[in-house]
């Protein structure tokens, strides 16, 4: 057997290189980063170990279902959305009316 990335064994067990990296340090092996090579004995150590911490995890989870996410309230506080208009020219005001000369009085 040859030997084998942390990151490789990673997704073979379903978890993220980070948990494997943390698995092997508290196992006692010194590992640099994710594309760090593994010994055979050293993986079949961590196979052991990995699964029943998983199992311990979805039990104690299906035990205590997680509580749904709580959605922001929507208060006078909340700012209205605003839908860009495609344009990439910016928004102008409208103009202001001229207003028109007064008549001058019939006489003068």
């Amino acid at each position: 057997m040859a030997k084998v990335r942390v990151y490789e064994l990673a997704k073979e067990l379903g978890v993220e290189s980070k948990v494997v990296m943390a698995k092997l340090q508290e196992l006692g092996e010194f590992v640099r980063s994710a594309s760090s090579t593994v010994e055979p004995p050293v993986v079949r150590r961590l196979r052991e170990q990995l699964p029943a911490e998983r199992a311990a995890a979805a039990a104690s989870a299906t035990a205590a279902p997680a509580k749904p996410a709580a959605k922001p309230a929507a208060g006078p506080a909340a700012k209205p959305s605003v839908k860009p208009t495609g344009s990439s020219r910016p928004s102008t005001p409208p103009a202001k009316p001229v207003p028109e000369p007064l008549a001058e009085p019939a006489g003068s």
